[in-house]
C-alpha cells in the first residue's frame, strides 16, 4: 500500500523540492511508495519535448518553468488537483507506456466516481471527456523510480490556456469537472483519490 500525503496548496518550486527529496531517498529504498497530493499557484511548466518552448505564447504574469518530465507545456493553478506518484517500479512494472496507462486508468476510475466517464484519445496522453481532454500527464523517471505525475481539472480557470498552447493542443479542446457536471467539490475529488492511491 501507498503512503498518500496532502501538500494542500502550495507553489510549484516548493513542491518539485519535496518531490525531488522523496525521488532520492526512494531511490536509496529509505521510504516507501508516496503519492503527493497538491494545488499549486498559477504556473506554467514546459516538460522535455522538443519545441514545447516555443508552445508558450503570452504567460503574463504567470511563472514558466522547465522541468524533467515528458511531454509538453501545461498550466498548473488552483482548482487543478495535482497528483505525484514518486513509486518504485519493479519486474515486469518497468515498463513507462505501461505506468502512463495505469495513471490515466486512476483518472478514470476518480471520474468515474462522479459520474464523468473517461477515455483515452489519440490526440494524447491524458484523460478525456467527451471529446475534450480533462487530465494532462507527464512523468520522468530515474533508475526505475518515478516522479511527476498527472493533473485533474477539478474547477480549474481555464482562461489560462489561452496563454499557452497546451501538450501542443487548441485550449479550446480542454475542459474541466466543474465545466462538465454544473459543480465539482474539490475536497470530494481529492479524497477519492487519497482512497484509490491508498490501494495501490
Amino acid at each position: 500500500m501507498a503512503r498518500v500525503v496532502d501538500l494542500g496548496r502550495l507553489a510549484y518550486a516548493e513542491a518539485w523540492t519535496i518531490q525531488s527529496r522523496q525521488l532520492a531517498l526512494r531511490i536509496a529504498d529509505e521510504v516507501e511508495d508516496t503519492a503527493f497530493l497538491v494545488e499549486h499557484e498559477p504556473v506554467f511548466t514546459v516538460g522535455r519535448k522538443i519545441g514545447a518552448m516555443a508552445h508558450v505564447l503570452a504567460p503574463g504574469d504567470v511563472p514558466v518553468v522547465e522541468v524533467e518530465r515528458g511531454g509538453d507545456v501545461t498550466f498548473h493553478g488552483p482548482g487543478q488537483l495535482v497528483v505525484y506518484p514518486v513509486f518504485a517500479l519493479h519486474g515486469r512494472d518497468r515498463d513507462l507506456h505501461a505506468w502512463l496507462r495505469r495513471l490515466e486508468s486512476l483518472c478514470f476510475e476518480v471520474l468515474a466516481d462522479f459520474g464523468l466517464h473517461g477515455e483515452r484519445d489519440p490526440r494524447g496522453t491524458g484523460a478525456w471527456v467527451r471529446g475534450r481532454k480533462i487530465a494532462s500527464i507527464g512523468i520522468a523517471c530515474r533508475r526505475w523510480v518515478t516522479w511527476h505525475g498527472l493533473a485533474l481539472n477539478v474547477s480549474t480557470d481555464l482562461t489560462y490556456l489561452s496563454r499557452v498552447q497546451p501538450c501542443g493542443l487548441d485550449p479550446a479542446v480542454y475542459t474541466s469537472m466543474e465545466r462538465e457536471l454544473g459543480s465539482a467539490d474539490f475536497s470530494a475529488v481529492k479524497n477519492a483519490f487519497s482512497v484509490r492511491l491508498g490501494d495501490w
